[in-house]
């Protein structure tokens, strides 16, 4: 059973497209489920000026990417850092058990779209990354080109 803050999450989502100019860009996905998330941050003096999001799942992953973007536009990088799949559960009111993993999802897609634009600035040390999917090498949590999902591994 879903909470009607999961429901209304699901029916109404916010923030939801993409950004074509984002300052970086983090992709997950969980094969056994199916749901993938992708997030846009547009990142202006340390905030996060913008989130959008992509959301291929159910009902809950779509709850989950919406709640997302709403706790973090807004927030300084590293507030937005701090946010936990506990934290997202509990502005939704809770999820059930066997749906809790969407919540690491979205956190996780966060987390990734930020380190993707701090891997970006001046200074930044390079990791040596590879597409989990493709392995091919790409840079520092870029977008893989042949198979165009997140390589930071």
């Amino acid at each position: 059973m879903y909470s009607e803050k999961v429901m209304e999450h699901f029916r109404n989502p916010r923030n939801v497209g993409e950004i074509e100019d984002a300052s970086g860009v983090g992709e997950v996905g969980n094969p056994v489920c199916g749901d993938m998330m992708t997030f846009y941050v547009k990142v202006e003096n340390g905030i996060l000026a913008d989130v959008k999001f992509k959301t291929f799942g159910c009902g809950a992953a779509i709850a989950v990417s919406s709640m997302v973007s709403e706790m973090a536009k807004g927030k300084t990088i590293e507030e937005a850092m701090k946010i936990s799949n506990a934290d997202v559960a509990k502005e939704l009111g809770g999820l059930p058990p066997n749906k809790m993993h969407c919540s690491n999802l979205g956190a996780d897609a966060l987390h990734k779209a930020i380190e993707n634009y701090l891997a970006k600035q001046p200074g930044a040390e390079k990791k040596d990354c590879h597409c989990p999917y493709c392995d091919t090498p790409v840079e520092g949590g870029a977008i893989c080109t042949p198979c165009k999902t997140n390589g930071h591994q």
